[in-house]
């Protein structure tokens, strides 16, 4: 007996993992494994399931063959396309199996639909778990900084990584840094973040906010106190977190100013971002009165965040006006003429659309009829057949009109909407609302290359 494996990439599941306990199911069972088929957890379009079909229909003729899958809930996203694509198998006439136990699907396909219908989504269950085990102190997700998951799901100290973290604390208690020295330090002395990465102000406050080192886990809404081994004693940490509030603004809400250029202006020389800042100053006058002005102003993040790079600047009513001059002297050339037929593949895929809809509907009843005893597991078989076939022709028929669509979305259409957006922030600059002046930007220019005295625009194609 031959068997296939299809698995779908979950949250809970990985595809090694499938991969490997298949194998395991082939080598007991004394099956040869033929073939396996794979789709992620976000592919809107199942490839992989679409191979296994073809796969299958290639092989009438040349021995027994079956399909395994960890359970039902494997084959779609949810449950009406998991039954979908149950009965798009079956009209294949193969066997699916079960990883779990071995057995065919089709024996408790009516109590899976069931209780699927009934006990609410498979996204409500996981978080129902996973509180269950935080509040055990079983490690949830990639850990901290410091720590690994060890036996039991309990974090470990890491020695390396956890010598970094109680250098952290001691440098901002001890030695009185700042976070943004402390990340400088930690950048010049080369030691890496978990990724081999620069450390920034973000990753070294995180650190010096986590309770994780105090042997504290929280997650889910859930904290376990003495979990796990402590970096740091409660005395310190309280010390760091007292020191840290006492830095925040105090009164009222600081009101922050966006800044027009944020996200799409980056640094000439190190290739970061550009990030707005703004600088209150006082000082006094030779006649004893008191003057305060604010400054705002584009700075290299390298600089801002790490202490890389050098003291590169731009006032930002001065970049922006330098943007403005960019996109007049710019221009866009357009070729062709648009065909103007974009809206028919558009239509077709609507309708196609909606008759796979239809059908599922027409699916659930059958199944929903199955459950409550009125209709037996033979006509559920045929009905359901037969719906899935045509399903899986309108599916062919959606990707050739999706295919259709995507080709008519010319190069020229994709331009003439990027230069009128450029027009617009050419002739009404002035006159643009903030927000719309930022939107039409993004829109048009695809990032924005700063030196000390020049702007650079790379307008989006």
């Amino acid at each position: 007996m031959r068997a296939i494996g299809y698995f779908r990439e979950t949250k809970e599941r990985g595809l090694g993992g499938q991969s490997e306990a298949f194998l395991a199911f082939c080598k007991k069972n004394g099956f040869e494994a033929a073939a396996t088929f794979l789709d992620g957890k976000s592919d809107a379009e199942p490839a992989g399931f679409r191979q296994l079909m073809d796969f299958v229909r290639q092989q009438e003729g040349q021995g027994f063959l079956m399909v395994v899958v960890p359970d039902f809930s494997t084959l779609g996203s949810g449950a009406v396309e998991a039954a979908r694509r149950y009965f798009q198998l079956s009209s294949l006439s193969v066997p699916i199996i079960s990883l779990e136990d071995g057995s065919e699907i089709s024996g408790s396909l009516v109590e899976t639909w069931a209780a699927a219908r009934t006990n609410g989504t498979m996204g409500d269950k996981v978080k129902a778990a996973m509180r269950r085990k935080a509040v055990k102190g079983e490690a949830l997700g990639r850990p901290p900084y410091g720590y690994k998951v060890g036996p039991k799901r309990r974090l470990v100290i890491v020695a390396e990584e956890g010598a970094v973290v109680r250098y952290i604390f001691r440098l901002y208690i001890k030695d009185g840094l700042g976070i943004r020295r402390i990340a400088r330090r930690l950048n010049e002395e080369e030691l890496r973040t978990r990724r081999g990465g620069l450390w920034s102000m973000v990753t070294v406050r995180d650190i010096l906010r986590n309770r994780a080192y105090v042997g504290t886990y929280s997650r889910f809404g859930v904290r376990v106190p003495a979990s796990h081994a402590p970096l740091i004693s409660q005395d310190d940490f309280q010390r760091v977190q007292d020191r840290l509030d006492q830095r925040k603004p105090s009164g009222a809400a600081r009101q922050v100013s966006p800044f027009l250029l944020s996200a799409i202006s980056f640094c000439g020389y190190c290739g970061n971002k550009m990030i707005g800042v703004t600088r209150k100053q006082k000082w006094q006058r030779g006649d004893g009165t008191e003057k305060t002005a604010q400054y705002r102003y584009y700075q290299c993040e390298s600089r801002t965040n790490r202490s890389l790079c050098d003291y590169h600047t731009r006032r930002a009513e001065e970049l922006e006006r330098a943007v403005h001059q960019a996109l007049i002297a710019a221009s866009l050339t357009t070729n062709g003429h648009s065909n103007g037929n974009a809206r028919d593949p558009e239509t077709q895929l609507t309708r196609l659309r909606e008759r796979v809809r239809r059908l599922d509907k027409r699916l659930e009843q059958y199944l929903d009829a199955a459950v409550g005893g009125n209709l037996n597991p033979d006509k559920l078989q045929s009905a359901a057949v037969a719906i899935a076939t045509e399903q899986l022709q309108l599916e062919d028929r959606l990707l050739d009109a999706s295919r259709h669509a995507q080709q008519q979305a010319s190069e020229e259409e994709r331009r003439r909407g990027v230069e009128k957006t450029l027009r617009r922030l050419r002739d009404e600059w002035d006159e643009l609302a903030f927000p719309e002046k930022q939107d039409l930007l993004r829109e048009g220019v695809e990032r924005i290359v700063v030196t000390d005295d020049d702007v650079q625009l790379v307008l989006r194609s």
